[in-house]
Parts: C-alpha cells; structure tokens; sequence
C-alpha cells in the first residue's frame, strides 16, 4: 500500500517550505522499503493500513525560515530532528499536540521567545534546544548556569527512568557493538576470500558500482549518442576496452527519478534471464546516476516496425520469434522471480534486439514485487505508457501480472498490424478497439500490415489476432497468463514455418537474414 495520505501531504509540503532537493525524495516516501527518504523511517508493519512517517531528521540541511506547520500533518512522528539549520521564530506550540511525538531535537538553531509550556510540561517528551543564543524559556525554567558564565539551555520534562533501564540500554549497546564487529570481520573475511580465491574475478565483479569518472571514461567523454529516452541519453561505451555496452545516464529533468534508478540497480542485480537486459553496473555519485547494460547493436522493435532504422521490414516469421522471446522474459519476472515482479512498461520500444536479433525486454525502473507470497495484487500508484496501460489497473489501482498481459497484447497488435497504437484519424483511436470494430468485418487484409505484402500463414495471423485481443479483455480475469500467450504464439509460428518459403527453417539461417523481407546485405548500426 502507498503511504498515508496526510503524511505524504505533509512531506511534501515540508519539502515545498524548505526547498528540499534530496535526489531520494521522489516518488512515495516510504514504499519500498528499500527506497524510503533519506531521513524518514516509516512504520510499514500493518498489511491493513497504510505505512506511516514515524521518524523525520532533517539536521544539517540548512533550513531557514520558521518551523513549518506541514509537520502537523505528519500526526504518527514520534521523531523530529531540526538540528543544526538556521531556523529562526519561536518555537511552534503545535508540537505539544502531535500525541506520538517525543523526541524533538532543536539544537544549534537562532530561535526566539520562549519555549512553550505546553512542550515543557508534556509527560514524556525529550526536548533539546541547547546552543539556541536568543531563546528564553518560560520563567527561567530550563537555563542553567556554567561555570565559564554561558547558558546552556536544556530542557529537562518529567520522565520515570530507573537505574536498571539505564543499566539494560547500556547492555544493549554494548551487544550491538560487539555483534556489529564480528558481523564487519566476517564480512571483509569473505571479501578476502572472494578477491583471493576466485578464478572468475570478472564474473564477480560484474554487476558493480562505477564511479562518474570512469563513466566518462569508458564513454570517452560521451562521445557517440546512440539513442534518447525519458530517462535521458544514451551513450556508447567500453568495458574493459573490450566489452561494448550502453550507457544510460539519467537527465536532472527526466520524468523518472531516483527512486525508478534504484528499483532497476535492485532488479536487474538479482534477477538473470537470456531475455531480460543484463545490467553490467552502474553509478550511484551524488546526483550522476548512470545504468550500464549490454549492448544491443540492433535496437528496439519499434525502430525495425517502423523503419525509421533501415528500409527493410521483419517478415511474418521472426515478427513472432522476437515476440516470443519477450514473452520468455516477462513470463520469467511473473513466475521465475520470488517475489513474483510486474514489468508495468511492456511495449515495443522496451524489446530490444541484440547483433543476432534475439530479443530481450528492457527498462525496469516502473518494476513492482509482490511482497507477500500468494497475494493476487498490489495497490499501488498508476504507472506506465498511454496507450499500453491496463485500463483496469488505472480505474481500480490494482496491480496485477495480467497488466502486463495487457500490455503485452498491444504489442501484439502492433506487429500484426504496424499500424501506431494511438491514432486519432482513425473511426476508432485506440490500436485495441480499431481491431475490434475491424474484426466484425471479417477481412484479415485490412488489418493485416500491407507492408508484408501477403506473406504470411493466415491461420497463423488469425490465431495471433485471437490471443492478442484476449490479452487486452477489458476484465483481468479473463486475459490468458504469459504462460498461455507462449504456448499459443509458439503455435502461430509452427503454423508460419510449416507454411514454407522465407519463413521455413528460420533456426537454421542467421536471424538477420530471415529478418528481411528484401534480399540484401545490410550491416546492423549502433543503438
């Protein structure tokens, strides 16, 4: 579930107040749980409820101005730490009125006037306002004098605390400390062992964290663009002066933010599948985030559809082997990753296509687990691309795999008929409902892609018609699991092949020359 309402309210209206521009403070603030903002700790433990902000430091992050009021939204703050800014005004006396909060930290600010009595007299609450040279406090209750002639000012509020609590925390320290060593040792034991005894070192060292200068130096300071997204720029790069590789660097103004940068480092460092885009590393240097992945010299399936990048068109045969291959990895995020993952971002230009045109998906910064085994969906935040977006998943917010059969189905639609999923001109916009006002005509020809010139099985495409158009059944329920999709496309291409001609013993010519409807020598270019 997405967090509290009020606390995301009040967060960001923290963050609108005080101008704050922490790269992590994008997107949800405390789902996933790997992802929380930088200075937040949030309660995530009730499956019933929604997660709540229990824990907000923001020392040092040189605040101006007044205490905000937005922090009166965050109702569960057990945990306020303002210390160290240049906050100035008196001190707020909403404070004394957030039940849960009981740790406020104010120290080396410029505040004025006095501290509440309302904050002074709260059972429970440790306040702390030392090095604040202009405050006061009510009646000259919490200044004590030093021995050099300075005031230190801090406030002492009623608390029970016995000796044996003290006695206990102490143990607890000391427990942790010692534990904590022996946890570093063994650590650095391993990594001694790994450095010394592997004979696979560069296998190890594979999916690892590069620093920005060595970005730019295996990009030769960005020299060749090869391709443009929301995320940014595209480079091509080096490993090792030998392994060629993509470079993605995230632009400052890119839609996605750090948030989506982590969540593909994450996936793609744990999950491994011949049809998902393998992560060589990445960089993670103050606001330089770089995704390095292998290189895929023939780019995406929206390129070769279109023929923006050569004049040559996929035929019938491999338009299905690449779909099929996608399928395969997709298929691999809803069944073989525990917990089970949802891609959110199927379409044509996420399929990319390697020097032998085999397919793999790509882009993972929209990814989403399902935390708890068993669960049928997740509630989460719309995401995705018009167009390709469940329309079930954007009324209800219920995430499911089947958002992905959705999707994927309109890709589907897209090679059957190479006509753009979204087109006004047409009686009927969208790819999805086109097809279907078209099928009650019957006539396979006028959905078809011309392009193709009749080279097709027709069986084959009407069976591919069938089960793309079950993909994108307006009810979930009703939509076939990628498993199914696999096995129906695999019968569309035994279909296909048995047809004969180009399509015919595909796995024993090299892809790119059955990827050709013109016979001619073509050399793949850089994506």
């Amino acid at each position: 579930m997405e967090t509290n309402d009020d606390d995301v309210a009040g967060i960001k209206s923290i963050q609108d107040t005080y101008g704050l521009s922490r790269i992590s403070w994008q997107g949800d603030p405390c789902v996933p749980e790997k992802f929380l903002w930088d200075g937040l700790n949030c309660d995530n433990s009730k499956n019933s409820s929604p997660p709540i902000i229990t824990s907000l430091d923001l020392s040092s992050s040189n605040l101006t101005g007044n205490i905000t009021q937005a922090i009166e939204n965050l109702s569960h703050l057990q945990k306020l730490n303002l210390s160290n800014n240049n906050l100035t005004g008196e001190i707020p006396e909403f404070l004394a009125y957030i039940k849960s909060l009981l740790v406020i930290d104010l120290t080396g600010n410029n505040f004025t006037g006095s501290v509440p009595p309302s904050l002074l007299q709260k059972k429970g609450m440790e306040l702390n306002v030392d090095n604040n040279p202009h405050l006061l406090c009510a009646a000259d209750s919490c200044v004590n004098k030093e021995e050099n002639g300075h005031t230190k000012k801090s406030i002492v509020v009623p608390v029970v605390a016995s000796i044996s609590s003290l006695a206990v925390l102490v143990v607890a320290v000391v427990i942790f400390l010692v534990l904590k060593k022996k946890k570093a040792a063994k650590v650095e034991g391993i990594n001694q062992s790994v450095n010394k005894g592997s004979s696979q070192p560069e296998i190890m060292m594979k999916n690892r964290r590069f620093t920005y200068s060595k970005v730019m130096s295996m990009t030769n300071n960005f020299q060749r663009v090869i391709g443009k997204g929301g995320f940014g720029i595209v480079y091509h790069g080096f490993v090792n002066g030998t392994e060629q590789v993509a470079v993605k660097i995230l632009s400052h103004s890119s839609s996605q933010g750090y948030k989506q940068f982590k969540a593909e480092v994450e996936l793609l460092l744990r999950v491994h599948h011949k049809n998902l885009v393998s992560l060589v590393g990445y960089c993670d240097e103050g606001e330089n985030l770089t995704l390095i992945y292998e290189y895929m010299a023939n780019g995406d399936l929206k390129e070769h559809m279109s023929g923006t990048r050569n004049r040559f068109i996929l035929n019938w045969g491999t338009r299905l082997k690449i779909v099929i291959e996608a399928a395969h990895g997709l298929e691999y995020l809803h069944n073989g990753c525990r917990p089970p993952m949802v891609h959110r971002d199927v379409k044509t230009t996420n399929i990319l296509l390697n020097e032998h045109f085999e397919a793999k998906l790509a882009d993972f910064g929209l990814s989403r687990s399902f935390p708890t085994e068993g669960e049928t969906h997740v509630l989460t935040v719309v995401a995705g691309t018009p167009g390709y977006l469940d329309p079930e998943y954007y009324r209800t917010n219920w995430l499911t795999e089947k958002s992905d059969v959705y999707s994927f189905g309109i890709v589907l639609l897209e090679i059957i008929t190479n006509r753009p999923v979204m087109d006004q001109s047409r009686e009927k916009p969208h790819i999805a409902e086109w097809v279907g006002l078209m099928l009650t005509e019957g006539d396979i020809t006028s959905i078809m892609d011309p392009s193709l010139n009749g080279l097709y099985d027709s069986g084959s495409v009407w069976k591919a018609l069938e089960l793309a158009m079950s993909c994108v059944n307006p009810s979930s329920t009703r939509r076939p699991t990628m498993s199914q999709v696999i096995i129906g496309l695999n019968e569309c291409l035994a279909n296909e092949n048995s047809r004969g001609g180009a399509g015919r013993d595909m796995d024993s010519k090299s892809s790119i020359e059955v990827s050709l409807i013109l016979g001619s020598e073509v050399s793949p270019t850089a994506r």
